[in-house]
């Protein structure tokens, strides 16, 4: 069966491998779609440090169960949609033991430490399958980015309480602006891309912000009565946007940094102590209760999936659409392998 590797920096293809069967306490999932990511685009690049070389790429997965292995709970049935939780965690470090094993020290996800979904079959543990009857596999692939940005609004503590700015309105922002406005904070959408900032719209946002056409500071301030939005989810990854959230968050603030800067960031770190802020990391999700939110909350039909779904691709054509990609990314939120006619 075919599958999509990124060999390099910069150089992938699609190469025969061979078809898997689950072991004990394992199912085996027909993929029927599966999300590029941003960090498989930094990985084409060389931006991303986690990325290990050669590997099939691939962890925002739709599929179906097609084969049970030895003990695997009667609950769990072939026909099946699911999506998967693609993190691998080793269960004994600091992190695991005090039970976040969504930053684990070591932590394996699919794509970037181990070999990813970018196939026909795969198989995986079936305590890391969520179903959903509900849903169509290209939703089903939609919940895992989106769980990264519902992980960072619960990181920021975000309620109905709140003003929030969300820097970077890609998937994973997307998935923070969802879950802050479903929260009933008065969220404030920021990016470069208006067709983002429309999509950020649709979700339920109060304001949003371009600003190559107008000064951030100025409308932060205009919005916010002077005080600065007190949770700003940094979304984006570069110097400017992570100097950008310290600076702009109010006085007691909260700055939530989801991205991976591509280069060191220089703070004025008087801001930490003057507006005594909290500067909260937020590493992948946890499985147990982001992926169930996030499924309930495409369930019920609030987010405009249709439109974050740039373009639909078979398998034969990634790797010049990782190319393409790498020269252009402007406008694209979600690419999505289709392995259904495979």
């Amino acid at each position: 069966m075919k599958a999509f590797f990124l060999t390099e920096i910069g150089k992938t293809e699609v190469r025969e491998i061979e078809k898997p069967s689950p072991k004990s306490g394992e199912v085996l999932l027909e993929v029927g779609k599966v999300g590029f990511c941003g960090g498989d685009l930094n990985g084409f690049k060389g931006l991303f440090p986690l990325q290990e070389y050669p590997n099939v790429l691939g962890h925002e997965v739709g599929a179906t169960i097609v084969e049970k292995g030895n003990e695997v709970p009667e609950t769990i049935q072939i026909g099946t949609r699911v999506t998967l939780y693609p993190y691998l965690a080793c269960g004994t470090c600091v992190a695991c033991r005090k039970g976040r094993p969504n930053a684990c020290k070591t932590n394996k996800t699919m794509g970037v430490r181990r070999p990813g979904a970018m196939t026909r079959y795969i198989t995986a543990p079936w305590q890391d399958v969520f179903p959903s009857d509900k849903l169509s596999l290209s939703e089903l692939a939609l919940v895992e980015p989106l769980t990264v940005g519902f992980h960072a609004a619960s990181r920021g503590r975000v309620s109905y309480e709140d003003r929030v700015a969300v820097i970077g309105c890609g998937i994973v922002g997307l998935g923070a602006v969802a879950s802050a406005v479903n929260k009933g904070a008065q969220v404030i959408a920021v990016d470069l891309d208006d067709s983002k900032l429309d999509i950020a719209k649709q979700i339920g946002v109060a304001h949003t912000i371009n600003p190559s056409k107008e000064d951030l500071h100025t409308r932060l301030q205009e919005i916010t009565n002077g005080d600065g939005p007190n949770v700003i989810i940094e979304a984006v990854g570069s110097p400017q946007t992570y100097r950008s959230a310290v600076e702009e968050v109010a006085f007691l603030g909260r700055v939530v940094c989801i991205g991976y800067a591509k280069a060191p960031v220089e703070f004025n770190t008087s801001l930490f102590v003057q507006k005594e802020i909290e500067i909260l990391g937020s590493r992948n999700c946890v499985g147990k209760t982001d992926f169930p939110e996030v499924i309930a909350y495409l369930e019920a039909g609030k987010f405009p999936v249709d439109a974050v779904i740039s373009k639909v691709i078979p398998i034969d054509e990634a790797p010049e659409t990782m190319d393409a990609w790498a020269k252009n990314p402007q406008g694209i939120i979600k690419i999505m392998l289709n392995l259904e006619d495979q």
